[in-house]
Parts: C-alpha cells; sequence; structure tokens
C-alpha cells in the first residue's frame, strides 16, 4: 500500500482531473493539517492533475468548460496551500508577464497557459488582451521578469511580438529576458524569424518550455 503522502496526492490529483472543488479544498486541508509539504502537494497534485486536464483538451477529450472547472478546483487548493509553502521555495520563484498583444482581444488560450505556468510554481503577472508592446517591456523591466509570454490568434497583430522583442534590445534588456509566443496563426518559424526563444503549440507545452529557458522554479 502507498505512503499516505502519495494517496493524498494522488486524491489531489483526482479531485482536481474529475473537477470537485469541494474534495479538492477537502484533501488539501487534511495536507495541511498533516503538516505535510505543501510545494510537493502542488506539484504532484494540483499540477499534475491540471497537466492530465491539459492533455486531455488536446486530445479533445475535454474541452473549454472541463478545464475550466478543472482550473477552478485547482486554484481552490492553491488558496489552502500556498499559505503554507516555505519561504524558500516562494524565494526561487521565476517572474512571467503574459498578455496577448495589441490589437487582439482572443485571450482564453493565454488564461490556459496562465494556468499551467502557475501551477508549475511560476509568479504570473497577468497583462490581459489588447496590450502594446512598450506595456510588456515596462512591466517586465518593473517586476524583475525573466520571460515574456506573448499571445496572439489574428495575423493582423502579429507584428506587435516583434515590436516587443525590438524593444527588449533598445532598453538592453534582451540578454536577460526570454521571450516565448504562441496562438493560432504562430509557427515555430515565425518564433524563429522574428527572434523569439521559443514558440508552444499549447498550454502544456508552454509550461514546459518556460521551465526550459529560464530554469524553471525550484523547491529550495
Amino acid at each position: 500500500m502507498p505512503p499516505v503522502k502519495d494517496q493524498l496526492y494522488k486524491a489531489l490529483y483526482d479531485a482536481v482531473l474529475t473537477m470537485e472543488i469541494e474534495r479538492t479544498v477537502a484533501i488539501s486541508m487534511t495536507i495541511v493539517d498533516k503538516k505535510m509539504d505543501a510545494y510537493q502537494a502542488i506539484e504532484h497534485g494540483l499540477s499534475h492533475g491540471m497537466n492530465r486536464a491539459g492533455k486531455l483538451y488536446e486530445e479533445e477529450e475535454y474541452f473549454i468548460p472541463e478545464l475550466l472547472l478543472c482550473s477552478d478546483a485547482m486554484y481552490a487548493g492553491l488558496d489552502i496551500l500556498k499559505p503554507h509553502l516555505k519561504a524558500s521555495v516562494e524565494g526561487t520563484k521565476r517572474k512571467a508577464v503574459i498578455g496577448v498583444v495589441e490589437g487582439d482581444t482572443h485571450d482564453i488560450g493565454k488564461n490556459l497557459v496562465k494556468i499551467m505556468l502557475e501551477t508549475s510554481g511560476f509568479e504570473v503577472i497577468d497583462l490581459g488582451r489588447d496590450v502594446p508592446p512598450r506595456t510588456f517591456v515596462e512591466k517586465a523591466k518593473e517586476r524583475d521578469a525573466s520571460l515574456i509570454a506573448l499571445s496572439t490568434l489574428m495575423t493582423a497583430t502579429m507584428n506587435g511580438m516583434k515590436e516587443v522583442i525590438t524593444l527588449l534590445e533598445k532598453e538592453h534588456m534582451r540578454d536577460r529576458i526570454k521571450v516565448m509566443v504562441g496562438g493560432g496563426p504562430i509557427s515555430q518559424g515565425f518564433a524563429r524569424r522574428i527572434g523569439a526563444d521559443g514558440y508552444a503549440p499549447n498550454a502544456s507545452e508552454a509550461a514546459l518550455l518556460a521551465k526550459k529557458l529560464i530554469g524553471g522554479p525550484t523547491n529550495g
């Protein structure tokens, strides 16, 4: 029989995947009561469950409503567990600025990437949609972010991504801030042409790419 902690992590995973908010909260409270490692519970329970939900979405077994309900359960668990993270864990978080480029208001994909980044341990500064290129750069500078994630679903706004990179170069920030891009019309070839550091075709791969680009958060 697996150890109690493994059983609880698996139960947390299942609760997120089956969109059970009250059960997720109850299990998270049990983990806190037992003084178990909150970071491990987030990583092996909540994040693992959300990653699986993302895969089911890609395989068209889950759709946007199911994915959002999974994320509601995940966030409910995070609300319980985050106050109990050790200081060393919080201190090693990487910061990512994310948003939809100016001229585009389609943000479902951006929101999914945000969820995946948060469950992977990143501190995410969400600028929302229709964001001017300079705002990305200024916010990254202000918050000392290591990553900017740009999204669009419209070909007409793709040039805004290149403008963000150009502004970073002008501000002499390009060497310390990675840029990743994604969205319907975006491709690996486009990312390469504009000088982006990477492209991800979906939310779960975006989280993996973010970790690869900037090393990813650690558990101290």
